[in-house]
């Protein structure tokens, strides 16, 4: 068990926000250190949202990495890049970056225990090594730690904005601008709790994503999206709010689609970061998988 004291000075408001500035903690590990008692604020328990003032004293205990309960599993793995430290994985289309609702096999965790020597623990049992998520129908390029000092500057990278994720999605119609920057609150959906949706001010969690048309057809648009937070769905619910939904949605895109695809044409093509123990700045790219290159050239031969 690791255990920190820090000092607030001038300018603090939450407790939650000022240990994620003052720790290399994103935002959801202090709630959950916080939920889980392992903050005391001048001695006593706390919650996320309390106030702190300058002079107050912040104890706080980072439990050790939890075992890793996932089994290995022989499955195929596109490795773009693997070091001591990180891995950048390719990510094929239907595949689930780590377990949950029941899904323990043929995750992208299963297959990073068979193909890599170790994995950070700080994300405990079920998604060791995983920094970011992508969806499951989503295709592309995430990062993997390695180790748990490698984990702690990815994640601090995302937290600050200097990892830069791209992503190129095929949408319905045409966006009227060639480029914008797209700044909403999302949260869950209140008419169903398995979707996520734009919310008014004041709910949800503030999610932005600036977007440039590439490429316009006649009944569609190839539009390049980077994200600036990372929202569950963030994309493909700020495509839906422009009203230019992701081709092949099956949660919020159109109910009758052109296409017979097994998911949204949404591939994170760009992954841009600064390498946790060199420093060096790396970019990676993937190209666009076979299915939507096929559907691009149906759609460029629409007049």
């Amino acid at each position: 068990m690791r255990e920190e004291t820090l000092v607030c000075g001038e300018g603090c408001s939450r407790l939650d926000l000022f240990l994620t500035a003052r720790t290399q903690l994103t935002r959801s590990a202090v709630k959950k250190l916080i939920e889980e008692g392992h903050v005391r604020l001048n001695g006593a328990p706390v919650k996320a949202g309390q106030p702190v003032r300058a002079g107050d004293v912040v104890d706080y205990e980072v439990p050790p990495p939890q075992p890793i309960a996932a089994h290995a599993e022989d499955i195929p793995l596109d490795i773009v890049y693997e070091d001591a430290d990180i891995a950048v994985i390719n990510k094929p289309q239907g595949m689930t970056v780590h377990a949950g609702n029941g899904n323990t096999e043929g995750t992208l965790v299963n297959a990073l225990l068979f193909r890599l020597d170790r994995l950070s623990g700080i994300n405990g049992a079920i998604r060791p090594g995983i920094v970011h998520r992508i969806d499951k129908d989503t295709s592309g390029l995430l990062v993997v730690a390695k180790n748990d000092r490698a984990h702690l500057s990815l994640s601090a990278q995302i937290s600050e904005k200097t990892c830069r994720r791209e992503y190129l999605a095929l949408l319905e119609g045409n966006p009227r601008e060639d480029a914008g920057h797209i700044v909403t609150q999302i949260g869950r959906d209140p008419s169903d709790r398995l979707k996520m949706a734009v919310l008014p001010a004041g709910k949800g969690r503030r999610a932005e994503t600036d977007y440039f048309v590439e490429e316009r057809f006649a009944r569609n648009a190839l539009v390049r999206f980077r994200l600036q937070t990372g929202r569950t769905h963030q994309i493909r619910v700020h495509a839906k709010y422009m009203g230019h939904p992701v081709v092949g949605d099956p949660v919020y895109g159109y109910k009758k689609q052109r296409f017979a695809l097994a998911g949204q044409l949404l591939h994170a093509c760009r992954l841009e970061l600064t390498h946790p123990a060199t420093g060096e700045r790396m970019t990676f790219t993937a190209p666009l998988p076979d299915y939507f290159e096929r559907v691009l050239e149906t759609v460029r031969r629409e007049i």
